[in-house]
C-alpha cells in the first residue's frame, strides 16, 4: 500500500522511522505539512515522493490508499472529513478526538464511508503488553480484578499539547487515553465501564489544564482500572502497567529502567530515548525504541486488517470509548464525585453481574488462605460454611 502521512513532527518521525524500518511492501508516497520547508524536509529525509501543504491534495493523490493522521488534536476531524470524502482508509493517533462527542463524529465518517478507521494507540501493542493480554486470555491469572496502568514524564514536546482549546485538556487526554485503553483490554473490552472518579490538578506548569491526575474506572463486573498520569515527572518517561487477578499477578515496566543503562559526562549529541531530560549521569537508552513503543506490531495489524478485511485490535470504535471515558474523568475532577461514563454507543454487554466463586478446602470449609510459613510448616485459614466461623490449622511438615 501507498501511504499519505499528514504531519510532519515528532510522532509523524516516530511513524516514519516504524515504517522504513519494517521493509514492508508499503511505502511512504505523500507527506503533508502546513509549512512547505517542513514538508520538504520530511520528504528529503525519508525520500517520500510528494510533498504538499494542501491537506485535501495529500490525501486525494491518486495513488494513495491509506492515510496516518500525526496531526494535533484539533486536527483530527477536519482530516478524516477529507478521508471519509476521499474513500481512503485512516490511522488516526491518539487521543481519537478532543471530546467523546468529536470522536464519535469521526467514528460515524468512516463507518458511513465504508472505510477502516484505525486507532494508533501504540502501547496496546508493544511485546510486554501482547504478551501479558494473551496470558490474560489464556486464563493464566484467573479473573482480572483490577489493572492499573501509570505514563509520566516532563512534558510534552509540541507547544500545541499544553494550549488546552487544541489539545482538549492536560495529561489526562495525553497520556491518560494510553492507561485507560490498557486497562480496557486487560479487563474486557465488552465489560461496560460504569463510573469514573478522578483528582486533578495544575501543579507545576502555567497552564490551564492539568498537568497530574489519578483516576479510578468502575466497571460493570467489578473491576476497576486505574490510571495515573502526570508531566511532573522528572528523569524521563515512565511507562508501567500492574494485573491482579484470581490466580496471579502481571507487572510491567515497559520504559525507564529498560535493562540498557549506561553512563555518560555529556560529551556526546546523540539521542537516548523520549523524553530524556539530559545526556550526562547514568541513562537508559532503549534498543530498538520503535518496537518497544509498540508502532511495529501496531502497523503491523493496521495493514494486515486493511489487507484481509477486519477490524485492527485497536478501532476508532476504542478510540470513542477511551475519549467518553476521559469526558467523564474531567467531569469528576470538577465535581470531586463518581461521574457515570456517558456511552451513547455501546457495543458490548449491557450488564455483567460480579463472578465470585471460592476455593472448597473441603465439604464444610472455604480455603481462606494458604501459606508457608518460616518453619516450613503450612498455615490454612478457613471459613465454615454454615456458621461463618473463620479458623486456623497448621499442618507439620517437618520435624521441629
Amino acid at each position: 500500500m501507498k501511504i499519505a502521512i499528514l504531519g510532519s513532527g515528532f510522532i509523524a518521525r516516530f511513524y516514519a522511522d516504524t515504517l522504513a524500518g519494517q521493509r514492508r511492501k508499503d511505502t511512504l508516497h505523500v507527506v503533508y505539512s502546513r509549512t512547505e520547508a517542513n514538508a520538504e524536509k520530511f520528504a528529503t529525509d525519508y525520500q517520500v515522493p510528494h510533498f504538499f501543504t494542501d491537506m485535501a491534495q495529500a490525501v486525494n493523490h491518486p495513488e494513495v490508499d491509506v492515510v496516518i493522521i500525526a496531526l494535533a488534536n484539533h486536527l483530527h476531524l477536519a482530516a478524516i472529513e477529507i478521508c471519509a470524502q476521499a474513500h481512503k482508509h485512516v490511522l488516526c493517533t491518539k487521543p481519537l478526538g478532543r471530546t467523546g462527542e468529536e470522536a464519535r463524529l469521526m467514528m460515524e465518517l468512516v463507518e458511513k464511508a465504508g472505510i477502516m478507521g484505525g486507532y494508533l494507540e501504540d502501547l496496546c501493542y508493544t511485546p510486554k503488553f501482547l504478551k501479558s493480554l494473551e496470558s490474560v486470555k489464556n486464563n493464566s491469572i484467573g479473573r482480572v480484578l483490577w489493572a492499573k496502568s501509570r505514563e509520566a514524564h516532563p512534558g510534552p514536546h509540541s507547544d500545541w499539547f499544553w494550549d488546552k482549546e487544541k489539545s482538549g485538556g492536560g495529561a489526562i487526554i495525553d497520556l491518560g487515553c494510553h492507561c485507560i485503553e490498557i486497562a480496557r483490554n486487560f479487563i474486557g473490552k465488552g465489560i461496560k465501564p460504569v463510573e469514573v472518579m478522578c483528582w486533578a490538578a495544575t501543579q507545576v506548569h502555567p497552564i490551564a489544564a492539568e498537568d497530574h491526575a489519578i483516576g479510578l474506572v468502575k466497571y460493570a463486573n467489578g473491576a476497576i482500572g486505574q490510571f495515573e498520569v502526570s508531566w511532573c515527572f522528572r528523569g524521563g518517561m515512565d511507562l508501567r502497567d500492574e494485573v491482579m487477578g484470581t490466580e496471579g499477578t502481571i507487572w510491567l515496566n515497559s520504559f525507564l529502567r529498560t535493562g540498557f543503562e549506561m553512563f555518560s559526562t555529556g560529551k556526546g549529541t546523540g539521542y537516548v530515548a523520549e523524553k530524556t531530560e539530559s545526556n550526562s549521569g547514568w541513562l537508559f537508552p532503549v534498543g530498538d525504541e520503535v518496537h518497544e513503543l509498540g508502532y511495529s506490531h501496531m502497523f503491523t495489524d493496521m495493514f494486515e486488517a486493511i489487507e484481509h478485511h477486519r477490524e485492527p485490535s485497536e478501532t476508532f470504535y476504542d478510540g470513542y470509548v477511551v475519549n467518553c471515558l476521559i469526558d467523564a474523568a474531567y467531569k469528576s475532577a470538577a465535581s470531586g464525585s463518581w461521574e457515570p461514563v456517558d456511552l451513547p454507543v455501546w457495543r458490548g454487554t449491557e450488564a455483567e453481574a460480579h463472578s465470585i466463586s471460592y476455593h472448597d478446602y473441603d465439604e464444610h470449609h472455604y480455603l481462606i488462605k494458604e501459606e508457608i510459613l518460616p518453619d516450613g510448616n503450612i498455615s490454612r485459614i478457613l471459613k465454615d460454611k454454615t456458621t461463618g466461623v473463620v479458623s486456623k490449622i497448621s499442618i507439620v511438615t517437618s520435624e521441629v
